[in-house]
C-alpha cells in the first residue's frame, strides 16, 4: 500500500511540475528577447570600425553625442518603449525607419548643436551604429524594397 501511495504522489508531483513548467515555456515564448543596449560598447564598436579619416575628424565625445542623437531618434520612432520587461512580442508590428531620415535627423541635431563634423562621417557613424543594433539584436535586418 506505501509503495501505491509513493508512486502516486510521484505521478502528482511530476504532473503539477510538468504544468508549471509549460505555462511558463509558453509565457517566456511570448515575450520580447532582452537586448541590453550598452552606450560604452555602442562607442567602442562604432569607433573600432570607424574609417581612418572619418576617427581622425572625430572625437570621443563627438561620437557619443551623435550616437545619443540617432538613439533620440529610434526612440521617437517608438524602438525602445519606457518599459520592456516582460513585454508581449508583436511580430505584426513592423516599425521601419529609414536610414537617410536617421543621417538626416542626427545631422539637423549636430547642426543645431553647433557641431562641424562632415556629412560623411555622421553617415558612417550613422551606418555603424545600426551595424551594431543589429549585432545584439536589437533591430532586425533592412527592409526589402517596397516595405511601408
Amino acid at each position: 500500500m506505501a509503495v501505491v501511495l509513493v508512486v502516486l504522489a510521484a505521478i502528482v508531483v511530476f504532473a503539477i511540475a510538468a504544468v508549471v513548467v509549460g505555462r511558463e515555456a509558453r509565457r517566456l515564448d511570448a515575450v520580447a528577447p532582452r537586448v541590453v543596449y550598452e552606450i560604452e560598447e555602442a562607442i567602442a564598436y562604432v569607433g573600432d570600425r570607424l574609417s581612418e579619416a572619418s576617427a581622425a575628424q572625430l572625437t570621443p565625445d563627438e561620437l557619443t553625442r551623435l550616437l545619443r542623437w540617432h538613439l533620440s531618434q529610434l526612440w521617437q520612432h517608438g524602438l525602445a518603449p519606457e518599459n520592456v520587461t516582460d513585454l508581449p512580442q508583436d511580430p505584426g508590428r513592423e516599425v521601419v525607419v529609414d536610414e537617410d531620415g536617421a543621417v538626416a535627423y542626427v545631422l539637423g541635431r549636430a547642426e543645431a548643436a553647433g557641431e562641424r563634423i562632415p556629412d560623411e562621417v555622421v553617415v558612417e557613424v550613422v551606418d555603424l551604429h545600426f551595424a551594431y543594433l543589429r549585432a545584439i539584436g536589437a533591430v532586425g535586418p533592412p527592409a526589402s524594397p517596397g516595405a511601408p
